[in-house]
């Protein structure tokens, strides 16, 4: 890392980047929209995929919104969160491996961690309990914090001023989606990393503005930390 431009904080996201999805999120957003009868095997059905897809890395209720009306989108998000959590209870949830160790060795060097996501403040909170992180990161946003959700770069300004960065070159952004990307070189953040453990693949993150594209969040703590301390391991007993 260059001298000039030395890390502070680091914005993490979280299903795709540090917490394993698989398919939950996709399965707790078609069980949402099958509670307003859109079911697989209809165009309404591909339609609202599609556009799930694109959306990757944004508000969840604003999906919905751009699908349903007010009421119907506010259904189908608590629907959501109720499908997510259960999901949680029925499977567990993972970190993606090396999350845990790498968020240890981002702070033990002094770089603040914030944990951002397209999820709503209860469904994140219970994702950081589920995976007991607290200890792990120094703040925590969501869409709910901000006045516009990704691509726009609200969440990471909001994270820059909360942690008191003096610079928004010193903001690493690390995450899975073209829309995580985007909100990350919109900030002004000198490293924005794109990781091929999530929804989209390298030429996504590429052509949203990815500098580096690693391929997992285990390999951020070599690319954002001078090397001395990027060389030492710091074994995880979390």
């Amino acid at each position: 890392m260059s001298e000039a431009a030395p890390i502070t904080v680091a914005c993490l996201d979280l299903a795709g980047t540090t917490v394993v999805d698989g398919d939950a999120v996709r399965t707790a957003f078609a069980e949402a929209i099958a509670a307003l009868g859109i079911v697989s095997g209809t165009a309404a059905y591909d339609r609202a995929l599609a556009r799930f897809v694109d959306s990757r890395g944004t508000s969840k209720l604003g999906v919905f919104r751009s699908l349903f009306d007010e009421a119907r989108a506010q259904a189908a998000n608590l629907a959501f969160q109720r499908s997510y959590d259960d999901l949680i209870d029925r499977r567990g949830l993972e970190p993606v491996p090396g999350a845990a160790d790498a968020l240890l060795r981002i702070r033990a060097a002094g770089v603040r961690v914030c944990l951002f996501t397209g999820f709503g403040r209860n469904t994140q909170a219970r994702i950081v309990d589920t995976l007991n992180w607290w200890d792990r990161v120094d703040l925590t946003l969501c869409p709910e914090d901000v006045p516009r959700d990704r691509p726009w770069p609200d969440l990471l300004l909001t994270a820059a001023l909360r942690l008191g960065v003096d610079d928004v070159r010193h903001i690493a952004v690390c995450g899975d989606t073209a829309n995580a990307m985007l909100s990350g070189r919109r900030s002004g953040a000198s490293i924005v990393a794109g990781v091929l453990t999530g929804a989209h693949d390298r030429a996504r993150l590429v052509a949203a503005g990815a500098t580096h594209v690693l391929p997992s969040v285990a390999a951020l703590p070599a690319l954002i930390l001078p090397a001395p301390v990027a060389d030492t391991v710091t074994a995880d007993h979390g």
